[in-house]
């Protein structure tokens, strides 16, 4: 029962997860999903170095 209620993100159930994975599974085989982790992954460190650079940016203009 624990594993369940850790499972709850966004308010989805642990059911609900599941069958979004298999579906993910299915759709882009098991092969494929390293490859779409790990371009999700740079796609957020590159979207939180962005954010680095903009609050910088604003840091320098507030000092001015």
């Amino acid at each position: 029962m624990i594993a369940l209620k850790t499972l709850m993100i966004f308010g989805l159930g642990g059911q609900e997860i599941l069958l979004i994975a298999l579906v993910v599974l299915l759709l882009f085989g098991g092969a494929k999903i390293p490859e779409l982790m790990k371009g999700l992954g740079k796609g957020v460190k590159s979207f939180k170095d962005g954010m680095k650079e903009v609050d910088s940016d604003a840091d320098k203009k507030t000092d001015e």
